[in-house]
């Protein structure tokens, strides 16, 4: 036990009572296990396969499916990368796997152990791409580190994952892992992919030298350790938000995430090779963006354009102008922030204009409304079974809705094209709930959001909402080849605890026995936490999660997102509402204004946000700050949160599920302070220990 982490030796000896080097035809070489889940770093485990169906796929190694793809697909373009004399340079799929064994042969030579990790700590980009693969090829571990992480945070993760090598995007990340190294005996090189290296320093390098490093070895070490890599092996650590307690690292296996990048890809079906654009901004270091920015592009030869840095401060409608993905993944907080935007526009037109898109957003939702509600199935099953489905969409098409065509063609096309999603066939949110209202809103703009629900322990997702199969308030269609159950329930079809069993469940928890034990239990299902059910059409509902549940003193179970999601859903300008209850005599909330943000650190300012000042200032309020509304508690801005909240009151389904009492904050919440985590959700426990005081007082006698 180190600093609190428990740290594990590699064993020498037979393991599973396997001799490892009799296994020599890798990478897609399946090794001898007797276990499904282990927590030991260099064991194998026994993969969960069926006889048939797409559990029956045969399994194949990340440095398998590159060599596929690039054999495939030699020529097509992988990776798009803006430098700085603004043009996009382009990585084929040849060079990609190219690049990815010259950094493997680098990291080999600068002391990479197999079991052992390549930390990465830095913004999407193409050196990210190659260091997570090129650790994997390399016979080692890929582990990502969150920008927003504190030099300890990045301790913690290169410590517990055994790292030799950590890649680093700047200076700034490289002064965090500086700051560490000495506490980090295993750690042998870091490398800088950005800005001026300085390489006097001991043991750094340029991204420059690596690949230097790497052309100069020749191919026979990586060949050998490529043999003897097995698909049912650990080759990527994705950590844990660590909202209870330090993050754990959940060991995946090659089969885990090319199996879970297969089984999305066939549930979208109509993915084109070189046909195909995304766009990559959300943090790697989270499972789902690594599944489909990574792992599903990969498996369908789809092009991957990296935005910039700053995406997330205000640059990244400009690479999408730019780009025009067909195919979007944002978390919620995304498609939040794109809804204020587009009603602060629209707030701003004309009354004509203003009609005019009413109508039109309004005829595209019916639109889409028939096609959830299965209005259009009917016709398409009176169609001659000899049809095509390409012939029976477009029938479909053509006469489903005139003014669907009308509404898109002269209104909605506009908006889209505004954003840079007018080339966009499909629209993806994860890591969080997405509201219902949000949902709708965006339905009405002719993007229907495709919601996944998945955990970092199944390697992404384990559900997709995308159409035949589509409702606003699911979470989608169970995954082909998976199996779900709900733990106490008197249903099989639940409400009850969501469980989960498949070939993309988690190997288990690195060094981590007993949590791994107290996550898979004795059947192998691994216990998401979440309370939910599912319909007749296998559509999966999310209705409360354990963690999360407030119970109050009268005994009343109360899951706090749907009424959060409604209160904001009230109060557009309120940012952030968080539910407070457990084991008092009633609720009460903590509310947060929106609120301008600084460029730089991403903390929230004083300053009202622009609409936001407006809203205040329509109530009659002549606050631009918050300290002023929070100080002299602002009658006004009271009053209407007070009145929105008593709109929200009005749809709880019992008194119990009411709210009493609310606070305003006297600063939004932001990832900068701590109450945000790197996927926007909010931080309950930290939320709930800072303003501890103001809590209490809602329950003073």
């Amino acid at each position: 036990m180190e600093n609190g982490i428990t740290t594990h030796v590699i064993k020498t000896h037979p393991v599973n009572g396997v001799q490892r080097n009799k296994y020599m035809s890798g990478p897609d070489q399946i090794i001898p296990a007797t276990e499904y889940c282990t927590w030991l770093p260099e064991n194998a485990v026994k993969l969960r396969m069926s006889s048939r169906g797409v559990a029956a796929e045969p399994p194949i190694s990340v440095p398998g499916l590159l060599t596929r793809t690039a054999t495939r697909y030699p020529d097509y373009p992988a990776l798009c990368t803006k430098k700085e004399d603004g043009k996009w340079h382009r990585t084929t799929f040849k060079q990609y796997r190219d690049r990815v064994r010259t950094v493997a042969k680098a990291f080999l030579k600068l002391g990479l152990e197999k079991y052992h990790s390549v930390c990465i700590l830095g913004f999407n980009s193409e050196q990210w791409f190659l260091s997570d693969l090129a650790a994997i090829h390399a016979g080692g571990f890929a582990a990502g580190i969150y920008t927003t992480n504190s030099a300890e945070a990045c301790f913690h993760c290169l410590l517990s994952s055994r790292a030799n090598i950590c890649a680093v995007e700047d200076k700034k990340q490289l002064d965090k892992v500086l700051s560490v190294r000495d506490r980090l005996p295993q750690l042998k090189a870091i490398v800088q992919w950005s800005g001026d290296v300085d390489t006097s320093l001991q043991g750094v390098y340029s991204w420059e030298q690596l690949m230097e490093i790497g052309s100069k070895e020749s191919d026979t070490q990586l060949d050998n350790t490529l043999k003897s890599i097995a698909v049912n092996e650990c080759c990527t650590l994705v950590y844990t938000s660590g909202t209870v307690g330090p993050p754990k690292a959940v060991m995946l296996s090659h089969d885990n995430l090319t199996w879970d990048a297969h089984v999305i890809a066939h549930r979208v079906s109509d993915l084109q090779p070189d046909n195909e654009r995304l766009v990559s901004f959300l943090p790697l270091s989270h499972v789902a963006a690594q599944v489909v920015d990574i792992y599903t592009t990969m498996t369908k030869g789809i092009t991957v354009y990296f935005a910039r840095p700053d995406a997330l401060k205000g640059s990244l409608v400009e690479t999408l102008k730019e780009v025009r993905p067909t195919r979007f993944l944002a978390v919620p907080r995304v498609y939040e922030k794109m809804h204020e935007k587009i009603v602060a526009v629209g707030a701003s037109r004309g009354a004509i204009t203003r009609y005019i898109a009413g109508w039109a957003r309004s005829t595209i939702f019916n639109y889409h409304s028939a096609r959830i509600n299965g209005s259009f199935d009917s016709e398409l099953a009176k169609l001659p079974l000899d049809y095509s489905t390409q012939q029976m969409v477009e029938i479909w098409q053509q006469g489903s809705s005139f003014g669907y065509k009308i509404a898109k063609s002269l209104v909605i096309s506009k908006a889209l094209d505004a954003l840079g999603l007018d080339k966009c066939t499909l629209f993806a949110s994860s890591a969080a709930p997405l509201s219902t209202e949000i949902k709708k809103f965006f339905l009405s703009l002719d993007m229907p959001i495709v919601e996944a629900f998945g955990m970092s322990e199944m390697a992404g997702a384990h559900s997709l909402s995308i159409y035949p199969k589509m409702k606003l308030d699911s979470v989608g269609e169970l995954l082909d080849g998976t199996e779900t159950k709900f733990a106490d329930s008197m249903s099989p079809n639940g409400p009850g605890e969501i469980c989960m069993r498949g070939r993309h469940l988690m190997m288990g928890y690195l060094c981590e026995e007993g949590k791994t034990h107290g996550t898979i239990d004795e059947e192998g299902w691994i216990h998401s936490g979440d309370i939910g059910r599912v319909d007749n059409n296998d559509l999966l509902y999310i209705t409360g999660r354990i963690k999360e549940l407030l119970i109050t003193a009268g005994g009343e179970n109360v899951a706090p997102v749907p009424i959060e999601q409604t209160v904001q859903a009230e109060l557009r300008h309120v940012s952030n509402a968080v539910l407070v209850g457990d084991r008092r005599k009633f609720l009460s909330m903590l509310i947060s204004i929106k609120t301008k943000v600084d460029p730089n650190t991403g903390a929230a300012l004083d300053e009202l946000e622009s609409e936001t000042h407006k809203w205040v200032s329509s109530l009659g309020s002549k606050a631009t700050t918050l300290s002023e509304i929070s100080k002299t508690k602002d009658q006004a801005v009271y009053k209407a949160i007070e009145e929105g909240i008593m709109r929200a009151n009005k749809k709880a389904i019992s008194n119990a599920q009411k709210i009493q009492k609310f606070s305003i904050l006297p600063a939004d919440l932001s990832l900068a302070t701590g109450e945000l985590g790197p996927t926007l959700k909010i931080k309950r426990n930290v939320v709930y220990e800072k303003y501890k005081d103001v809590i209490e007082d809602f329950y003073k006698e």
